[in-house]
């Protein structure tokens, strides 16, 4: 049974920091590309951040570039997403999405991804 648990959300003022974790069960890890989705409320899920499979190409939202880094522990089986100079509209429900197909990492249509998470909430406010 395939699991992909997201964690590390939370409240915090614009200009903060949040690293979330994804922890992925059921699957082989290093054959699988990762990517983080968000969702905020009244709007379509929208992709932030892709990784391939060995880690070695990114892909960033123009929204989140220079903001957020995408990373891939194949040793813990987690990918991560950490979040600097959170800003109020980086307010949104996070996913972390798996799929085995090398290219997906770029790919910015949920409908190209095969697993997802629960999601967890990140909230920007003072």
């Amino acid at each position: 049974q395939v699991q992909l648990v997201e964690s590390g959300g939370g409240l915090v003022q614009p200009g903060d920091s949040l690293r979330l974790s994804c922890s992925a069960s059921g699957i082989t890890f290093r054959t699988y590309v990762m990517a983080w989705f968000r969702q905020a409320p009244g709007k379509g899920r929208e992709f932030v951040a892709g990784v391939s499979r060995a880690a070695v190409n990114l892909y960033y939202a123009d929204s989140v570039k220079e903001r957020f880094t995408i990373s891939k522990n194949a040793a813990k089986n987690t990918t991560y997403l950490q979040m600097n100079s959170l800003r109020p509209d980086d307010t949104a429900v996070y996913y972390c999405a798996a799929d085995q197909d090398t290219s997906h990492y770029a790919a910015r249509d949920p409908a190209a991804y095969e697993y997802w998470g629960q999601g967890t909430q990140v909230t920007v406010s003072s």
